[in-house]
């Protein structure tokens, strides 16, 4: 069995992050994330937990470069992928404080290719047929992924629409009328483009600004560093014959999209979440966000709509996801969590994850957050959605 012992120097730097929250047994998560990875076919992992103050716990284990037998390590980068989109989300809060935008406004107001979508009926002989949308697409319908947008991947009359052909969704028509219900799909990406359009900077210079920069977040980038190559973990695939490792480019890098491509680690991403914590403000005390604006993110913005399962067309880069379906809602750019029994996060708590399953949460209620970033697929594989299961369920057992 592998096991990850930090260096000294690492402890003492998360021991200096000032964190106030501590656990009764470290061992326990410890034992259970390497057994994780010995018992299962996920390469390795990096699992954080952070409060109000600062990082708590870390582990690593596995490799993040096994053709190369490169051992994972907690200052690995991960590809965070939809992990990108509450950020994007962060972005788009910001500039509604400045009154740059509401969220209530139509999107057409600021984005011409909007002006008049189509909602989809039936598919016919030679293609399908669509009928002009009778609602207007709003940024709150982009925030909380109800606009219609798809993913072909997790939808099935998109990729049936997409059928030989490179097109984005924004090309083709709605999936459902904007508010009619919770599809998983584009939506960020147009949110993206919303911040570059209002802001009259590219997407990753504002982000730069306006979050990074104030957060401490310094590793957190659509393109690597080529010095800081060689801590970007590989990604994984299953196949028939088991894992296959894609060995990493000479430049890694991802396109500037606001629903993913960034990279990130486990530690710079708890600085993100700490945001939420301390509602709004950061590390040194500037405040990047209103506390009302952190609160108006985690609320449920879809009223008696529920998360529904998006079923995958592509086994082989998702299985069906999210857990919560049926149950929880969405915020601003968070899945939150609804009433459950389990002793985890709280009811309330924001979520989301990324493809290649990273995973994170936040738990205002308990003011914790917790961050677990692998780097395989496909997404949703039970494996990672058990240990991710497992390691929140210790975490809160273990909370002192």
């Amino acid at each position: 069995m592998y096991r990850m012992i930090l260096p000294l120097y690492l402890l003492l730097n998360i021991t200096a992050a000032g964190a106030q929250t501590s656990l009764a047994n470290t061992t326990v998560l410890d034992s259970y994330l390497d057994d994780a990875v010995a018992a299962t076919h996920i390469p390795g992992l990096v699992a954080l937990a952070v409060d109000r103050d600062g990082v708590f716990y870390m582990h690593a284990s596995g490799t993040r470069n096994a053709t190369e037998a490169k051992a994972m390590t907690p200052d690995t980068i991960f590809r965070i992928a939809s992990m990108t989109k509450p950020i994007t989300s962060v972005a788009i809060m910001m500039l509604a404080e400045e009154n740059k935008l509401d969220i209530d406004d139509p999107i057409s107001k600021y984005l011409t290719a909007l002006q008049s979508p189509r909602v989809f009926d039936e598919f016919t002989a030679t293609g399908y047929e669509s009928h002009p949308a009778n609602n207007a697409m709003t940024i709150r319908h982009l925030l909380t992924h109800t606009s219609g947008l798809a993913y072909s991947f997790s939808n099935s009359v998109l990729a049936r629409m997409l059928e030989n052909s490179n097109d984005r969704a924004i090309s083709h028509a709605l999936v459902h009328e904007p508010g009619q219900r919770w599809t998983y799909g584009e939506s960020t990406r147009v949110l993206g483009t919303l911040v570059e359009e209002v802001s009259g900077l590219p997407l990753e210079t504002f982000m730069r600004n306006r979050i990074f920069l104030p957060l401490g977040m310094d590793e957190t980038s659509y393109t690597v560093p080529r010095e800081l190559n060689h801590r970007v973990a590989t990604v994984h695939r299953m196949t028939d014959d088991g894992l296959v490792e894609t060995p990493n480019p000479d430049e890694v890098s991802s396109p500037m999209n606001g629903d993913g491509g960034l990279h990130s680690t486990a530690s710079d991403y708890a600085k993100f979440i700490q945001l939420f914590l301390n509602e709004g403000v950061a590390s040194d005390g500037a405040r990047l966000l209103s506390a009302r604006s952190i609160a108006e993110m985690g609320k449920n913005h879809i009223g008696a709509v529920r998360v529904s399962t998006q079923h995958s067309t592509d086994l082989a880069l998702s299985r069906d996801f999210p857990a919560g379906a049926g149950r929880d809602t969405f915020g601003l750019g968070f899945q939150i969590t609804g009433e459950h029994d389990s002793i985890g996060r709280s009811p309330g708590s924001m979520a989301w994850a990324g493809i290649f399953n990273t995973e994170f949460w936040i738990d205002p209620a308990k003011g914790v957050g917790g961050v677990l970033m692998m780097q395989y697929l496909p997404f949703y594989d039970s494996a990672a959605i058990d240990t991710l299961l497992g390691f929140e369920d210790r975490l809160y057992r273990q909370l002192r």
